[in-house]
């Protein structure tokens, strides 16, 4: 979910016209990072991470997408740097995605929130005894590390720090409050065949109607039956239950704690009820004991842990948990002005490499067509509920460059979109959710094969491919609010696109075009603005979304645009 220079960011020449051109990449919090930012990596439901070629250093320029005079914007960023600015507030949140994590610090002073990216790293899972794990030791030395940073910039103005992740992946503590195992990440083998195994036991229906939730094998329901049908000693040994940004809030204050949107990830969740889904949980035998008290976004845990904040140098500074699950926090940052209802005129879609599209609404719409659909209802901030449904994003380019650059082809993402722009438009579309294209060894070869398939055009050219693959998206994100509209019982007025796909223009153009709806671009830097403006703003453990989201308009300047060519899709797609 960051804000990277123009240069290398996969904005090429003649790439769609916006109605307005900022000086920097719309919603940008910080500069100076480039390439890939556009392309970054939601895993899963959409987490953005975007992998950078150099570490951040402390002299470079760390500025919010405002238009001020050169001169004002160096002197507020020097202050932020330095660690003295005048009457601010400086709250620090850990963004940690399945490929990748960084540390932000987020300086506030009653009207603006200044981004200053301390620490980046990379993440992956790691092949152990058989199966593939998160290597938490790392995770949290690094994490220590960007703290560290942090304390080292911001001293004593920094107040309070708090963790997001992506959702359905967790770990257990021990009777003794011991970690008894590293988290096992959701690629693993161990689901296969699970949901098959759990509808056996409940039906899909009756799931459905506990949890709300879309149905995808790397849930972590599927996860615990996994481990309560090989009779898991660490299940049998498990005194509680944490998600990962759990584990990291423990790690941080010594508190456990089971936040509200990370939870309701995991198909173990009642969105009506805002609790775990206990009567479901007994049918499959799950222990009910694991499962902790939920916290809705805004609950403070308490300190740092006294060895910590000796350690970084932070200080006694407060733990505070933000909406935990990655999404929760982006579309906190969507900067809309409506509050959220039953039939609102807005969505989003969180673009990445996955890309989330949905609405949000002032209570679960768990029916019917909802799980026909297969809609999911997730915890939002403030109260609210996501509902939203998961279609693939900038998967299909980043892989088609991957086999490119092992062909020996180094396209930069400038390069590739101003090739694509080039091309003729809607000559091939595909279903960039077609199992073929899920994990292919050669993409380009696979979205040759899937055109040939279904009887379209194959592309031949380099641009013709990309052209392809984004406008597949456009058309998928087109086909996914028409469904939306059907849900809510009206046609959604607006788009707003946050996360690393901000930073193409051209697939922004397209989604305008695609779906016949303005296109409201930014903030690049989503998940983490959201994650520090609950910090900040959260007041007795409750968030109200309309001082937060008035912060991110005045503090980040988005990019309209409007369909300019909406009748050709008509036409192409009926």
């Amino acid at each position: 979910m960051s804000c990277l220079s123009v240069l290398d960011s996969g904005i090429g020449p003649a790439t769609g016209q916006a109605t307005s051109k900022p000086t920097r990449p719309a919603g940008s919090g910080l500069a100076g990072w480039p390439d890939a930012t556009g392309w970054g990596k939601p895993e899963p439901y959409g987490h953005t991470v975007q992998a950078p070629t150099r570490p951040s250093t402390p002299g470079e320029k760390k500025l919010n997408n405002r238009r001020r005079p050169a001169g004002m914007a160096c002197a507020r960023n020097r202050n932020l740097q330095e660690g003295h600015s005048m009457a601010r507030d400086v709250a620090v949140a850990v963004d940690l995605g399945a490929s990748g994590g960084r540390v932000v610090a987020g300086a506030f002073d009653g009207r603006i929130l200044e981004l200053d990216e301390a620490h980046r790293f990379e993440n992956a899972p790691v092949s152990l005894a058989g199966q593939l794990i998160w290597d938490l030791p790392r995770l949290w030395q690094e994490i220590v590390t960007g703290l560290g940073v942090v304390a080292s910039r911001h001293g004593r103005s920094i107040s309070s720090v708090g963790v997001d992740t992506w959702g359905v992946d967790f770990s257990f503590l021990g009777g003794d409050g011991g970690l008894l195992a590293n988290p096992v990440c959701y690629r693993d083998g161990r689901t296969g065949g699970m949901l098959a195994a759990a509808e056996a036991i409940v039906p899909r229906s009756e799931i459905f109607a506990a949890t709300g939730l879309q149905f995808m094998e790397i849930n972590s329901l599927y996860q615990l039956l996994a481990l309560e049908r090989s009779r898991s000693s660490v299940l049998a040994a498990a005194d509680r239950l944490l998600m990962m940004p759990d584990l990291f809030h423990w790690l941080l204050s010594g508190e456990t704690s089971n936040e509200c949107t990370n939870a309701s990830t995991t198909q173990c969740f009642d969105p009506q009820a805002g609790d775990w889904a206990f009567p479901l949980l007994e049918r499959f035998g799950l222990p009910g004991r694991i499962f902790g008290a939920i916290s809705p976004p805004g609950t403070e845990l308490g300190r740092l842990r006294a060895d910590l904040a000796a350690d970084t140098g932070l200080g006694n500074v407060r733990v505070i948990l933000p909406g935990t699950h990655d999404t929760a926090s982006a579309v906190a940052a969507v900067p809309a002005d409506e509050p959220p209802s039953s039939r609102p005129d807005w969505c989003y879609v969180s673009l990445g490499t996955w890309a989330l599209v949905g609405a949000e609404l002032d209570r679960p719409l768990v029916t019917a067509e909802c799980l026909a659909r297969n809609f999911t209802n997730e915890a939002g901030v403030g109260g609210t509920t996501r509902l939203l449904k998961n279609i693939c994003g900038l998967w299909l380019v980043q892989q088609c460059r991957a086999a490119w650059q092992r062909a020996g082809k180094d396209w930069t993402w400038d390069q590739l979109t101003a090739l694509a722009a080039e091309a003729p438009p809607l000559v091939t579309l595909v279903d960039p959710n077609h199992p073929s294209l899920v994990a292919p060894a050669n993409m380009p070869a696979a979205i040759r094969e899937l055109a040939r398939a279904s009887g379209e055009p194959q592309p031949a050219t380099t641009a013709a491919t990309v052209r392809a693959a984004l406008e597949s998206v456009a058309a998928a994100v087109r086909r996914t609010l028409t469904e939306l509209d059907g849900l809510l019982g009206r046609r959604v007025g607006r788009v707003h696109v946050v996360g690393g796909g901000v930073k193409n223009p051209l697939l922004c153009q397209m989604i305008a075009d695609a779906t016949d709806r303005p296109v409201v671009a930014g903030p690049v830097e989503a998940t983490a603005i959201g994650n520090l403006l609950v910090q900040l703003l959260a007041r007795g453990g409750t968030v109200d979304l309309r001082p937060l989201r008035q912060v991110v308009r005045d503090s980040f300047e988005p990019v309209r645009y409007e369909p300019r060519d909406a009748a050709r899709w008509n036409d192409r797609l009926g």
